[in-house]
């Protein structure tokens, strides 16, 4: 496991993370809340659009900060 966290970048980690931690808060509102009856198909779209969501948008967010980054440093050297 240790393997595959190292291969992958930064940005990738940042969305991975968010998504699970937004995956397990869409579940627990569901949980806690009234909002929607509590089907398995419920839970599986609040994990599928409430994670995938906070993973895609972090990793869009990080992924641009790093390549403003690196052409910053870039800049900086030439």
């Amino acid at each position: 496991m240790r393997a595959f966290g190292a291969r992958l970048s930064g940005p990738v980690r940042l969305g991975l993370v968010l998504g699970i931690l937004g995956a397990l808060l869409t579940v627990g509102g569901l949980l806690a809340g009234n909002l929607a009856p509590l089907t398995l198909r419920s839970v599986l779209l609040g994990i599928v659009l409430g994670g995938g969501s906070w993973g895609v948008v972090s990793w869009a967010i990080a992924s641009a900060a790093a390549d403003v980054s690196s052409s910053a440093e870039a800049e900086d050297e030439a």
